[in-house]
């Protein structure tokens, strides 16, 4: 194990740090995938409805705050995936994370993980397994990250309306959602495979 502070995306981008991680890396595969953490609580999303024209479909809204933290790495030319769900993001959960997925890699691959620049992922205290790169992406945009689109299907299809007893009732929400969505890989693998990405590992 290493500590690593992740620094910056280079300027000239997602492939140039792949080429670099190739160069450092010679004895394994290199594979991209995509991490980023979701909240979701039972002060939860409410969605839009079909229903009769002229009247307002019902709709639960719970107004309490318990919640937990959906953590999760895709390969978006897979769809392979990984997840813990966390009591709370810190240096310490995503170094937890971070070791669980390093497991669950096969013993000759590099994952070079694309994630944002939040504190916990930069903290020089984060402990970075040898077989993970990080490459941050540029403050501010999570439009660049495509497990934002994993997070939007789970809460349209499976996280809206929620009621939700307590914590490990939001755990099992967690738990069921993310298991109804990686069920097919191929879903996940569409809403992850961002049309710049086959390009990238050209």
């Amino acid at each position: 194990m290493r500590r690593q502070c992740p620094g910056c995306l280079p300027k000239k981008g997602l492939r140039e740090a792949l080429k670099a991680a190739a160069a450092e890396h010679l004895e394994r595969r290199l594979q991209l995938r995509c991490q980023d953490e979701a909240r979701i609580g039972q002060n939860g999303r409410t969605a839009h409805r079909w229903w009769e024209r002229g009247q307002c479909p019902a709709g639960l809204c719970d107004k309490r705050f318990t919640s937990a933290y959906l953590c999760a790495a895709a390969c978006p030319a897979t769809g392979a995936d990984f997840a813990l769900v966390m009591p709370t993001v810190s240096t310490t959960a995503m170094s937890l994370f971070l070791d669980g997925f390093s497991r669950s890699l096969e013993p000759d691959v590099q994952a070079v993980l694309v994630l944002d620049q939040a504190g916990w992922h930069g903290s020089p205290t984060l402990v970075v397994p040898d077989n993970i790169t990080l490459v941050p992406l540029p403050p501010y945009s999570p439009e660049l990250n495509p497990v934002e689109r994993g997070w939007l299907y789970l809460r349209e299809r499976f996280l809206s309306h929620p009621l939700l007893d307590d914590y490990d009732a939001v755990v099992q929400a967690c738990c069921n959602a993310w298991s109804a969505l990686t069920a097919t890989p191929e879903r996940l693998r569409s809403l992850t495979s961002y049309p710049r990405l086959p390009c990238v590992n050209a």
